[in-house]
């Protein structure tokens, strides 16, 4: 599928074999060179199955099953995780918060240390039609959010998320308003922005802006549109680690068109620190709901 999709030869290309979901996971964990999160039900949230690898691991295909995946996992379907999924530690130290920036009130939540003494932040932006309680579900989208709940209150970290009124300069100075008031509480703290669908405008505004991007240790992109502007925009000297997840079902925004972008970003700086995870038959939400939040944190924060 892949090599002939990138015209080029694959790292690992026996797809249906679990040597090669072996293999491949190996590499991936070899690109967390320090593991700044501990384990957190890693037997539950870890990819099951590595397909197919390309760009010496940066890209990988992951099998996802219908019925593993979501069935299996589910005890009401797409709504309500089974109970060994999650833990309510983060409730205990959650919160509402309101933030005036740019003539507006960005309201806001959030988890650990997120009043201050935070070493590392993970922001949540939702997409269309979302709103900052989203990103606070424990038990929607496989108790994915609430996994990484646990991973930041569990390492001392904060967890946030914000709503959104507008997806464009103004959507992204409320955000960069949010991360700057963070910082001033945590000054030490790496921040990571993840952006769920069209919340991806968002996170591509933050990286072409310079003085928003030096604030950022990662941007995770999660069934996300491409932004063609960030080639040109400068952005790939900062080298602010890219994570792109997206499965082959999406009907919002095309997976080939991604991957493609993907391409582009690696001809153009072959040495930028981007990954691309394709969820193989997986939906818009799927990379919400399966994305390895540890892993891909420990490579940014790492």
């Amino acid at each position: 599928m892949l090599h002939r999709f990138f015209n080029t030869r694959p790292a690992c290309l026996i797809r249906n074999l679990m040597l090669c979901g072996v293999l491949a996971y190996a590499g991936m964990a070899g690109f967390a060179q320090a593991e700044a999160l501990k384990p957190y039900k890693d037997g539950l949230f870890r990819y099951k199955k590595v397909s197919e690898t390309l760009y010496n691991g940066d890209f990988i295909v992951v099998e996802y099953s219908k019925q593993r995946d979501l069935r299996d996992r589910d005890e009401v379907d797409e709504r309500r995780v089974y109970g060994n999924y999650v833990s309510y530690k983060p409730k205990r130290g959650r919160g509402s918060g309101e933030l005036k920036a740019n003539g507006r009130v960005v309201e806001f939540m959030g988890t650990g240390n997120w009043k201050g003494g935070a070493n590392a932040i993970v922001i949540y932006i939702h997409g269309q039609g979302g709103n900052r309680f989203q990103g606070m579900n424990d038990v929607s989208f496989g108790g994915n959010f609430n996994r990484v709940q646990n991973l930041m209150v569990r390492n001392g970290g904060a967890y946030l998320t914000v709503d959104i009124k507008n997806f464009d300069n103004r959507g992204t100075a409320d955000v960069a308003a949010l991360i700057q008031y963070q910082k001033q509480l945590s000054p030490r703290a790496k921040v990571v922005v993840a952006c769920g669908s069209m919340g991806g405008i968002i996170c591509w505004n933050l990286l072409k802006d310079a003085n928003y991007a030096s604030m950022l240790s990662g941007i995770l992109l999660l069934g996300s549109p491409k932004d063609p502007n960030f080639l040109s925009s400068g952005a790939l000297g900062r080298n602010v680690p890219i994570y792109m997840g997206q499965g082959t079902l999406d009907q919002v925004y095309n997976w080939e068109d991604q991957a493609n972008f993907f391409k582009q970003i690696k001809t153009k700086a072959p040495n930028y620190p981007i990954k691309f995870t394709l969820f193989d038959t997986g939906t818009h939400g799927t990379p919400i709901r399966m994305t390895d939040w540890r892993l891909v944190l420990n490579w940014m924060l790492g």
